[in-house]
């Protein structure tokens, strides 16, 4: 056996190795090959046996002496040497069964030093442990570490971005949509704030989230059985006043689940990764608005075009929204790969095999909600907007948006007929026709229709409010306070953070 775990490391030796992630390769982010790229997902699992090695020599378990081994340069040197593929080739030729693989390799290379008493430390690694100790755990470091390390330092650019742009944009008045149909006025920075409001509050989960990922060390099953009954347990609480497995895992900054089987329990991770699905559909908004009002006829937004880029292979005068339209169609993606993390919740006993291959492509909505930051975090600073075109477009049904407004002053001045039948059915089609403001209509109606009583109507209504129901384009409400209320609560956010890193 040991002949064919050489011939197996000699055919590998020398070989490039494969960091490919989870899904398509035009999607996977170079970030994040350091956390799950193939090959160093089986250095997680080496991160886990280390520190539970570094334990036992804490509470003297190990043969004496051997704790000199447990060197930073040693930890280095075997897991460089550890990868994916190496334990893959392992498994298939030989254990045929991944941590005894792992576990294999590590043995092997850390013998192979020749430094003294390697041989009897190399016993010790994954005392008293279960596979689902090591996985589980691993899942979680890889999981956390990406985030704080990747992908929430790109969520914070995003919403400095976003956060420029509505401060930027706040006052600029746009026609407001629903249905696609033109409604009451807005700004630009408030539509985007919406957005941004949306990632903020994403962001806030996330970290509430990714607090709640936990690791385990409860053996098969879960009860702690061998580390109960073989002394474990009882040399940490009187050495240290912990548990065993607490000490395991602080050595990888984690806490231990409250209760565990052989597999953690699979809500927090389910949550944490619904906050990433989550993220992707609020990227996935923003995506559909940016790409919906580029539109020719709309034109609004303006995305940036490279000098080199190329619009259309047949048609060279077309500017394609294809960085948009990519950002919304991986939601598409992502939304069905949050099925799985649904689909393994239950499982025999809570720990069966069904769910393991299920699991190996969770990490996939974390690559793909990162390309989309990635992507968003590249354009969002330097998207514009075409004033001339959001002044075209108000102005197509500038004189009917405030038809609301229309009807709710005709019922507090105490008009007694249907207020909303009379702009609907009278007032509209009379501006429609002429392109004259609906109060503008109202004034008139007022006079050639003595009968309908609208005179003490217009008398009760001030010149001021006429005059502002006029000019739809000021008639934006609170919009641009509430946009700036957003980017004051991204601003505090933000500095929260900056605050941490120092």
């Amino acid at each position: 056996m040991s002949d064919l775990l050489k011939e197996i490391i000699k055919k590998l030796k020398g070989k490039p190795e494969r960091l490919e992630l989870p899904g398509n390769p035009r999607y996977q982010p170079d970030s994040l090959k350091p956390y799950f790229g193939y090959d160093n997902i089986a250095r997680f699992y080496f991160d886990v046996e280390w520190a539970l090695l570094k334990v036992q020599a804490k509470l003297g378990m190990i043969p004496l002496g051997t704790d000199i081994l447990l060197t930073d340069d040693t930890y280095q040197v075997l897991r460089q040497k550890i990868t994916t593929t190496l334990e893959d080739a392992i498994e298939r030729a030989i254990t045929k069964h991944d941590i005894r693989a792992l576990l294999m390799a590590i043995r092997h290379f850390l013998t192979a030093t020749r430094m003294r008493l390697a041989a009897i430390l190399a016993r010790w690694f994954h005392v008293p442990a279960t596979s689902y100790d090591i996985i589980d755990t691993a899942r979680t470091v890889a999981y956390k570490q990406a985030f704080w390390e990747v992908s929430f330092p790109a969520l914070l650019k995003l919403i400095s971005s976003l956060k420029e742009k509505v401060v930027q944009f706040s006052g600029i008045a746009q026609i407001g949509r629903t249905h696609g149909q033109h409604a009451e006025p807005i700004t630009v920075g408030f539509w985007l704030a919406t957005v941004l409001g949306r990632v903020i509050d994403i962001a806030e989960h996330l970290v509430a989230r990714e607090a709640e990922l936990t690791g385990k060390f409860s053996g098969p099953v879960g009860p702690y059985n061998c580390q109960v009954a073989l002394g474990f347990e009882k040399k940490s609480q009187e050495m240290f006043g912990k548990s065993f497995e607490e000490l395991v895992l602080a050595e990888l900054k984690l806490l231990p689940a409250s209760i565990s089987t052989q597999i953690l329990p699979p809500e927090p991770l389910a949550r944490f990764l619904l906050e990433f699905t989550l993220l992707s559909g609020a990227l996935g908004q923003v995506s559909r608005d940016c790409r919906n009002l580029q539109r020719t006829e709309l034109a609004e937004v303006v995305e940036p075009f490279e000098d080199t880029q190329d619009g259309s292979s047949a048609m060279p005068h077309k500017r394609n929204p294809i960085s948009w339209e990519g950002i919304e169609g991986i939601y598409t993606i992502v939304k069905d790969e949050f099925h799985k993390v649904l689909d393994v919740i239950i499982s025999d006993h809570q720990r069966d095999a069904t769910g393991m291959c299920v699991m190996r492509e969770f990490p996939g909505i974390v690559v793909l909600t990162q390309h989309q930051l990635e992507t968003a975090n590249r354009i969002i600073p330097k998207i514009t907007v075409d004033e001339k075109a959001l002044e075209r477009n108000f102005a197509i049904n500038k004189h009917l948006v405030l038809s609301e407004a229309i009807y709710i002053v005709l019922v507090m001045v105490g008009y007694q007929g249907d207020a909303h039948e009379l702009v609907n059915r009278t007032l509209v089609p009379r501006s429609q026709i002429s392109g004259r403001h609906l109060i503008e209509e109202l004034l008139l109606l007022a006079k050639e229709k003595p009968e309908l009583k609208l005179g003490s109507v217009v008398e009760s209504t001030s010149e001021e409010l006429i005059d502002l129901l006029k000019r739809p384009e000021d008639f934006t409400g609170k919009a641009e306070e509430k946009a700036l209320e957003v980017a004051k609560r991204a601003e505090v956010f933000l500095e929260k953070y900056r605050q941490e890193e120092v």
